[in-house]
């Protein structure tokens, strides 16, 4: 499909990339990965066509349709969510205006045996089979499927797009993209706007599509659940592998303590050759022997071990001043929008030093609760802010609080004030911002560069209470995990609104789950309240809430039929654990001649073939294992 040789891209005099090939195939469904400006976002523009690398070519098959969905779109105005979404299917809406044409002028004129009349009923005929051809009886029908897929409700379909805010407006772009039938699909953190619904109904089409796909997105979940390879962006070189993320991990951890192990052997053997050189130089008898060794020395290809990034951020909040001990209060608070009743009588206490978390369905009121709080909505009740808060916020869509137009250092300088404007260079070098780097204009920047710009922006101004919405979209991993440890040595109050476990462990005493317009309270971490809901993470919450009351779950018939299937899952499950077993010894014994003899068994063509397929189906029998022991436990 896609066929990259030697590409390249450099920004200010520096490499971003350099001469990078790989190629694009059907069924790939690749996981574009690296950190923040590693050039994930700028790959997929080229591939996109909509930039010219500096070198190199990107060859396709002829008429190859490409898909992209940007982090940044442009609405026009007046549509509405189904006009917009209708937008997909150009071709079509063009045949239905040649359609009524045709049909009008049939009706108004009466000259039925005129050539000109005939040819107008040929015109027809050729214009609906191209129509029918097209999808055009299907199309409608398809589109409210997609969009309901994403989470549009049938009464959304005729509001006006600018009436959604941008998290919204970019799941009409993904219906659009999802709808054209497109060849290849580009995909630039498409999760960040969606609930658990839809990125599970997303990942079920992505994993049917049948095109080939890229997806850049620091969601590793998503990531394993829809993705066949990885290719990882690190220090201008790219890692290629036919697997998805978690597992390209281990492959890849694997692989460099190889190199580490060869090019450990190797050295030695340098080692070895330089004393017998030096040694024989000393003997004229032997310097023809020392000159053999020399050459064979130079020809030695140098073994390389790949490179890590390991560059990440530095961030630490600084406590402003010290607050009373209540820091906000709220009884009997609401909020409607028109007849939409988002929250009802909500009774809250944020006491000082207190870390808390919002969790719940998109739409339940988190971010409305949080702006409410930092005095960005208005609303009905009671909220007073306690003595000396002072609140540092942080919104879902902070980017949008961004000036394109302004460079990174204008941002920052223009936020400042007198006392910390001489910090404002080392507090961007803190964020990754060096050098001429700085002169950047946010416009061109990744949603991760944007957000790292805006959590420094944040530093200029002081604060006690720290409100958070979704701080951790468009991060890359190390730079979540950068954010985390911030907060968990921050030492004032704390509210975050999250979905992602994995960031909020360790972060919060307390958690607030919001649910059909009221909250309820839990006292303990993010683990107690999945322990208290039965469930292993927020994904499994939201489905529950998505089975049908009194919906029940197939089981055997009879005792002795259930007796029956746990004897015959056990038995299997021996199986397997034999041939894990058997495996394990074979790649134990691998690993000892690797590191007893490493020459001669690298020498044997066969060797890493034999060796990677003992480990890849040692990795389908753990698999299989683990299957098997669920549906055991689950009996």
């Amino acid at each position: 499909m896609l066929n990259i040789h030697n590409l390249s891209v450099a920004f200010g005099g520096e490499y971003l990339f350099e001469e990078i090939a790989f190629r694009l195939n059907s069924g790939d469904r690749v996981g574009l990965i690296g950190k923040n400006g590693a050039g994930k976002s700028t790959l997929l523009k080229l591939l996109s066509k909509e930039m010219e690398p500096d070198s190199g070519t990107i060859a396709s098959d002829k008429e190859v349709k490409i898909g992209f969905l940007k982090q940044d779109i442009d609405f026009e105005q007046g549509r509405t969510v189904l006009e917009e979404a209708y937008q997909a299917f150009i071709e079509i809406k063009q045949l239905e205006e040649k359609l009524e044409e045709i049909n009008t002028q049939l009706a108004e004129r009466t000259d039925y045996e005129s050539e000109g009349y005939n040819q107008l009923m040929i015109d027809l005929n050729d214009v609906s089979h191209h129509y029918e051809i097209l999808g055009g009886y299907n199309y409608q029908g398809d589109t409210e499927k997609v969009l309901q897929g994403l989470g549009f409700k049938r009464q959304d379909f005729d509001k006006l797009t600018e009436t959604f805010s941008g998290g919204w407006r970019m799941r009409i772009e993904l219906a659009k993209l999802l709808l054209q039938n497109n060849d290849v699909l580009l995909l630039d953190e498409p999760t960040n706007h969606l609930d658990i619904e839809s990125i599970i109904w997303l990942e079920q089409f992505l994993r049917n599509y049948s095109g080939a796909v890229v997806i850049v997105s620091h969601d590793k979940m998503f990531l394993d659940n829809v993705t066949n390879r990885t290719i990882e962006i690190s220090l201008g070189r790219i890692y290629d592998y036919n697997k998805p993320y978690s597992k390209y991990l281990i492959q890849r951890a694997e692989i460099k303590e190889q190199q580490l192990s060869a090019q450990k052997n190797q050295e030695k053997q340098i080692q070895q050759t330089e004393k017998l050189i030096e040694k024989f130089r000393a003997k004229a008898s032997k310097a023809s022997m020392a000159q053999s060794l020399i050459k064979k020395l130079d020809k030695i290809d140098r073994i390389e071990v790949d490179e890590d990034d390991h560059s990440v951020m530095k961030l630490r909040f600084p406590i402003s001043v010290t607050p009373g001990k209540v820091v906000a209060e709220l009884e009997k608070l609401s909020k409607h929008y028109g007849a939409k009743e988002v929250l009802n009588d909500i009774n809250l206490l944020v006491e000082r030093g207190s870390k808390t978390a919002f969790v719940g369905q998109n739409g339940q009121g988190k971010t409305t609760l949080a702006k409410i709080m930092v005095g960005e909505l208005d609303y009905k009740g009671y909220l007073k802010n306690g003595h000396n808060v002072q609140i540092g916020y942080f919104a879902q869509n902070q980017a949008e609080y961004l000036d394109g137009s302004k460079t990174i250092l204008d941002t920052m300088i223009d936020s400042a004030n007198e006392s910390n404007r001489s910090k404002v260079r080392d507090i961007l070098g803190s964020f990754l911002f060096r050098g001429d780097e700085v002169e950047k204009y946010v416009k061109v920047l990744s949603g991760g560069e944007r957000n790292r710009l805006a959590l420094a922006k944040m530093l200029l101004q002081p604060f006690n209470v720290l409100v958070m919405d979704e701080p951790t979209n468009h991060l890359d991993i190390k730079s979540k995990n950068v954010l985390k440890q911030a907060l968990q040595s921050f030492e004032g109050t704390l509210i975050l609104v999250s979905h992602d476990r994995d960031f909020l462990q360790g972060l919060t005493d307390k958690v607030y789950e919001f649910k059909d317009g009221s909250i309820k309270e839990y006292l303990g971490d993010i683990d107690f309240y999945l322990e208290q809901r039965n469930a292993e993470n927020f994904r499994k919450i939201e489905l529950k809430e998505k089975v049908r009351p009194g919906a029940k779950t197939e089981k055997p018939k009879n005792d002795y039929e259930k007796q029956k299937r746990k004897k015959a899952l056990n038995n299997k499950l021996s199986s397997v654990e034999k041939k894990i077993n058997t495996l394990e010894t074979e790649i134990a014994t691998f690993d000892h001649q690797l590191l007893m003899d490493y020459d001669n068994t690298v020498a044997n063509a066969g060797f890493f073939d034999t060796y990677h397929g003992a480990k890849k189906k040692l990795e389908e029998y753990m698999e299989q294992w683990e299957t098997i022991t669920i549906e055991i436990e689950s009996n």
